[in-house]
């Protein structure tokens, strides 16, 4: 290859954003040239190795951008320190099928404080960036600041852009702290906004029933659990069962939580 035409290329791949074959084509065209291929297998090779490149970048780039507390798998979870918890259970989550869905559904780890369910939601929204898809991590206080800060300054709008466009959203922390009723109503803006377009995966260290206290409305809660709930996968203190339908499906279990 002349040296007039590497430089041709090394320029349209840059313009392409293509920066890794803007840097490798020497290395391209020598492993051709040794492997004596054809045209085809010469741009299979080159777009299989930009589009490997590209995955390992946005997996690297995605934790970090996420907010994630830490960067725990599955692998580190203790399921000795909580035997309670069926590992089936929390590992058939890791396969996504919830987020895979053509109607995106959402996963509750709910449970009382210290046995991991950050780590778990953590360990989740990791496998989902693995796979491809973009991955946001908050606590329902943060949230919930961060848009009554948005709307005061006229952006939430905006802002609530953060918490829409992520594949996968983790809301950790739910019912740490009651709020207020125009407080709850931003978090219903998120979770009708996302309804089945995007995955939800939260925690909470409240039954289902006592919701209402949380958000403040029991009308509300029920209108936030109805949307959340209605594709939902949830784990309380080791059983898992799917629920599809609405809140009196789960109501049942606060004996259990």
């Amino acid at each position: 290859m002349s040296e007039l035409v590497s430089t041709r290329i090394r320029n349209t791949a840059g313009k392409l954003g293509l920066q890794h074959l803007a840097e490798t084509i020497r290395e391209y065209t020598r492993r051709a040239d040794e492997g004596k291929m054809g045209y085809l297998d010469f741009l299979d090779l080159v777009l299989s190795e930009e589009l490997a490149v590209r995955d390992d970048r946005r997996f690297r780039q995605g934790p970090r951008l996420s907010r994630l507390p830490h960067h725990k798998t599955l692998d580190e979870y203790d399921f000795s320190f909580q035997p309670d918890l069926d590992p089936r259970k929390v590992k058939d989550l890791a396969t996504l099928s919830f987020v895979e869905a053509k109607a995106k559904a959402n996963a509750a780890l709910l449970g009382p404080p210290g046995v991991g369910k950050t780590h778990i939601a953590v360990a989740l929204a990791l496998a989902a960036c693995r796979v491809g898809y973009s991955i946001y991590f908050t606590s329902l206080d943060d949230m919930v600041r961060n848009l009554k800060a948005a709307e005061a300054a006229g952006r939430l709008t905006n802002k609530l852009g953060t918490y829409l466009r992520p594949g996968v959203l983790v809301v950790d922390e739910v019912g740490y702290q009651p709020l207020e009723r125009a407080e709850a109503n931003l978090v219903f803006q998120v979770i009708s906004k996302r309804y089945e377009k995007g995955s939800i995966i939260l925690t909470s260290n409240k039954t289902f029933s006592e919701w209402g206290q949380v958000f403040g409305d029991d009308v509300l809660a029920t209108a936030i659990l109805d949307r959340l709930l209605h594709h939902c996968e949830v784990t309380i203190n080791g059983p898992s069962y799917r629920l599809k339908n609405r809140i009196k499906a789960i109501e049942q279990d606060t004996d259990v939580a």
